[in-house]
């Protein structure tokens, strides 16, 4: 019989509560609490997050974002500042010790972005591993992706691009030297793609969903039974949305 994790869809939340949910699902999954988890979710306003060891005021231009009303948030996983819009952000948290989960980081990596690897071959999308954590499609990167490994128990998250908008993204983020900053969004525009421009149509949030889904059925061969957040996530979320991620002092630390 085959293994039931947990599916959570939670569509339009705010970065500080996206964030806040991915580590009170951490928090719960470490007690035994909750199942292994994966959860599909938008960003309402669009982001931007930024790694663990980032500085704030050194990779976000402050002033943009909250003229153009977009938040922006400090992760718990490390990595580079992204951009979250038009895209299907995915969350897996699951026990070190489960055997589906290899102990390697690398090998871990590998093993998830595989569930996004089949997820976009539902979805007619061909796409390789180029580790240690993107997804490319002919040769371009249409996922991107971060873990940390907490309380004995693994959190990875990425995106997933249903579309992108390169300058909106220059335009919110700062760039060391402005001379070069066309130069740069050619550069991305050239190294970045997304399903829209793969598949060359517009793609709904729930296809993707559905098609993720599918992808993390057939990698681990388990089935995900759709589910809701318990009632010590609701709250260890809220505690964590206000006490640290809509925090100044977790915002800007470094």
């Amino acid at each position: 019989m085959r293994e039931q994790w947990r599916l959570l869809i939670t569509e339009n939340k705010t970065a500080y509560k996206n964030m806040a949910i991915d580590r009170a699902v951490l928090v719960a999954n470490s007690k035994k609490i909750v199942p292994p988890t994966v959860r599909f979710f938008t960003w309402s306003p669009p982001a931007i997050s930024i790694g663990y060891f980032q500085s704030l005021s050194d990779e976000v231009n402050l002033e943009i974002c909250k003229k153009l009303g977009v938040d922006f948030v400090r992760r718990i996983t490390g990595g580079g500042a992204v951009f979250h819009d038009n895209e299907l952000t995915y969350s897996i948290v699951i026990p070190e010790s489960h055997p589906q989960i290899p102990k390697n980081i690398i090998d871990s990596y590998k093993r998830i972005c595989g569930a996004i690897m089949k997820g976009l071959g539902n979805l007619g999308i061909d796409s390789n591993y180029f580790p240690i954590n993107d997804i490319l499609t002919n040769h371009k990167k249409i996922s991107g992706n971060a873990q940390t490994r907490k309380l004995k128990t693994v959190l990875q998250h990425g995106t997933i691009l249903m579309d992108v908008d390169v300058e909106k993204m220059f335009s919110l983020l700062k760039v060391p030297d402005e001379k070069i900053k066309d130069k740069l969004i050619e550069d991305v525009r050239n190294r970045v793609t997304s399903i829209k421009h793969v598949l060359n149509s517009d793609i709904r949030f729930s296809d993707v969903a559905d098609a993720m889904k599918k992808g993390f059925e057939e990698e681990f061969n388990i089935n995900l039974i759709d589910g809701d957040l318990s009632q010590e996530e609701l709250e260890l979320a809220d505690l964590f949305e206000r006490e640290c991620f809509s925090a100044d002092d977790w915002n800007n630390r470094r």
